[in-house]
């Protein structure tokens, strides 16, 4: 096995561990995973460890310590070209700017992980629906009614591509509010 290939193992372990609650032992393992990225210069493994990592203190409600994780996850994906894994930190980190308030920053995160997603040759629907939800929010609290529709018109029908049936109903209630 690769150096590449047991390092994707241990971020899929982790994610795993996360899922099943066992966060202090998601959080060794990223720590773990993002040191040995670092020193072995696999980018796109850190950047996706790295926004793991960010994923799991964020759980543990550790914003503070989540948003320069995101940030260099950023960085560095920007560098290497965009990708899906750098559209789902740059919503993340719109979530965590929405969440402290500074809207218009989100927005701009928003703005930018659907642009990517949208570039993408084949987008997961869920993924891309998960990342039109928040955008779709920020939106209709901000008055811009059409744009929210448009957004969770999008969302609906993605979250019906995937099957995930109280997500639709969620779009639906927004859609009849803006109706």
């Amino acid at each position: 096995m690769s150096e590449t290939d047991d390092l994707e193992r241990l971020v899929d372990a982790a994610w795993r561990a996360r899922r099943e609650g066992r966060h202090d032992e998601a959080e060794r393992g990223l720590i773990d995973v993002v040191d040995r990225a670092r020193l072995s210069g696999h980018r796109p493994i850190l950047v996706r460890a790295l926004g793991a990592l960010a994923h799991v203190v964020r759980d543990a409600d550790q914003p503070e310590r989540a948003l320069p994780l995101y940030e260099e996850a950023i960085a560095l994906g920007r560098q290497g070209g965009p990708d899906l894994s750098l559209a789902h930190s740059v919503r993340h980190l719109g979530d965590l700017h929405r969440d402290a308030g500074r809207m218009s920053e989100a927005g701009r995160c928003y703005d930018e992980a659907l642009a990517l997603y949208r570039a993408a040759p084949s987008p997961p629907a869920l993924d891309f629906a998960n990342a039109l939800r928040p955008a779709a929010l920020l939106k209709e609290s901000q008055g811009e009614i059409d744009a929210a529709r448009d957004l969770w018109a999008e969302a609906r029908r993605l979250y019906e591509a995937a099957g995930i049936r109280v997500a639709v109903d969620e779009c639906r209630r927004h859609l009849t509010k803006l109706a």
